[in-house]
């Protein structure tokens, strides 16, 4: 072996390593630096400057940047850089910051930019519209452009007919690889509309626009030009109903892991097609939504202008307040008892404590499989059981652990009973409440996620509250 080719590996590595050092950071989503950046352009009206920061970022990043202005910034954002930005960081961005920018660019400007987009992100910018609003849109935009988006916007809100792309690559059965290939370079080449911008699979069709099967595009790709589509397609084709609900969907393709899936109407006609991008937003938003309701806040309150995130609040603190003063009534039953023995007083909430927080803790969980799908009528009472046990562990775990505090801190071996008592029986039905009032409320049509925090604190505070008080009075008076 020769010198340079003893050297040889070393020059390799040490050109790597200078290249890695060389190489630009990578980042990822909107850098602090570009806010700053742009804030101090926008402060000091150089509209030539916000261009140059706005115009390499992604739609998306566009969108987090518009969101961290103020009212004011946003406006002068939009004047300065309305046509560098992206179409698509409107669709990005916050509805209230949404509405806030429709306002300021009219909605001559969202036709125009309607127009831009593909059908699925089109229906969702449309659909938000007041109907004045949306009806100026549709009125604005190409014949053939309306009455695809006016056929998407029949469809139910939340459903597969609102989240698809009408624009979908179909080929009849009977053509070849080549046929196809060339036809796709065609398509390519006509109006944006007739075409998806981004696809992962040509769908087979028969006569009646029927979906027969599919080909990933690797597989067409890898195929010779003469061999017919309908030897190398998959007939294993998952259809998904125009009607059927986002959550269902984005459920579907969890499970069967799909990148993309074909959307029919209700004789089984090709209608449009959902990609994995869509379904990914979808499953945010439904964990975003899901998350705020037990809070009892908006997905968009963080946006929204303080009197409307306050009229927003306060129906669901109202409702609290009435199981606040539910639990409060049933401490008025034991004022006698707490008046004898002040220690009551000092250790009862402890008890509505412990038993609140187990109870979230299953509630969270029990929730999220529900949304999930993970329970089901086989499997519910097992679940239930389950977490049951795990309050009756837990609970003699921490009222043997209170009992003897109890005992230590007030030196009345008898009131550590009580409380140790009390914790088992309302650790208890924190399990089985957290578990079976979700389930409860699924049963019935309501939102788990709404409703079920409220039942449970009610729940574990009376239950906790008259147990305690109740033993205390029973045992120690």
């Amino acid at each position: 072996m020769t010198d340079i080719e003893n050297k040889t590996p070393e020059l390799a590595n040490d050109k790597a390593e200078n290249q890695m050092e060389n190489a630009p950071e990578s980042h990822i989503g909107l850098e602090d630096t570009t806010v700053a950046d742009v804030v101090t352009a926008l402060e000091s009206g150089n509209a030539e400057a916000v261009r140059e920061l706005i115009e390499p970022l992604h739609y998306s990043d566009a969108a987090d940047l518009v969101e961290q202005l103020n009212v004011e910034q946003r406006r002068q954002l939009i004047e300065y850089a309305h046509d560098v930005l992206d179409p698509e960081f409107l669709v990005e961005v916050d509805e209230t910051v949404r509405d806030e920018i429709i306002e300021h660019i009219g909605i001559d400007s969202v036709a125009e930019t309607v127009a831009e987009l593909d059908t699925d992100d089109a229906v969702n910018l449309i659909g938000e519209l007041e109907e004045e609003d949306k009806q100026q849109v549709l009125d604005t935009i190409s014949e053939s452009d309306r009455a695809i988006i006016e056929k998407s916007l029949s469809y139910p809100e939340y459903s597969a007919g609102r989240l698809m792309q009408r624009e979908v690559m179909t080929v009849p059965q009977f053509w070849t690889v080549g046929e196809t290939i060339d036809f796709m370079r065609q398509m390519a080449e006509q109006d944006e509309w007739a075409v998806p911008d981004l696809y992962y699979e040509i769908v087979v069709v028969d006569p009646k626009h029927c979906p027969v099967g599919r080909i990933p595009l690797s597989v067409l790709l890898s195929s010779r030009r003469p061999i017919n589509v309908s030897d190398i397609m998959s007939s294993d084709i998952k259809l998904i109903t125009a009607t059927m609900d986002q959550e269902e969907v984005a459920h579907l393709f969890r499970q069967r892991d799909l990148v993309s899936a074909s959307v029919v109407d209700d004789e089984g006609r090709l209608v449009g097609m959902i990609t994995i991008d869509d379904v990914v937003d979808v499953i945010d938003d439904e964990a975003e939504e899901d998350i705020m309701r037990m809070g009892g806040v908006r997905e968009d309150d963080f946006y929204s202008a303080t009197i409307d995130t306050t009229r927003a609040r306060f129906s669901w603190l109202f409702i609290n307040l009435g199981t606040a003063i539910a639990a409060s009534l049933v401490i008025g039953m034991f004022q006698a008892s707490i008046e004898q023995i002040v220690a009551l007083a000092v250790l009862m909430p402890i008890v509505a404590s412990m038993g609140g927080n187990a109870g979230t803790q299953t509630l969270t969980v029990v929730v999220r499989a529900l949304a999930t799908k993970e329970i089901t009528p086989a499997n519910a009472m097992r679940q239930v059981g389950k977490e049951s046990m795990v309050g009756v562990i837990n609970g003699i775990l921490f009222a043997v652990l209170m009992g003897l505090v109890a005992w230590v801190w007030f030196d009345t071996p008898m009131l550590g009973v009580v409380i140790a008592m009390a914790m088992v029986v309302n650790m208890v039905v924190a399990g089985l409440a957290g578990a079976s009032i979700p389930m409860v409320l699924e049963k019935v049509g309501v939102d788990p996620a709404i409703a079920s925090s409220v039942f449970l604190t009610t729940v574990t505070d009376v239950i906790g509250f008259l147990v305690f008080l109740g033993l205390g009075t029973l045992l120690l008076i």
